[in-house]
């Protein structure tokens, strides 16, 4: 039973951090996207 606790206990804070940095950079990709696709319409209009 040691073992588990020890174990969860080890393995918990880097599943921690690596959920919280998952949630920063999903934000930063929405914003990217965003980024990527008004750069695409204002190309594609002065293409036209």
């Amino acid at each position: 039973m040691e073992e588990i606790l020890s174990g969860v206990g080890n393995v918990g804070f880097p599943i921690a951090v690596s959920i919280y940095l998952l949630m920063r950079i999903e934000g930063k990709m929405e914003n990217l996207t965003t980024s990527i696709n008004e750069l695409s319409r204002v190309i594609a209009a002065k293409l036209d």
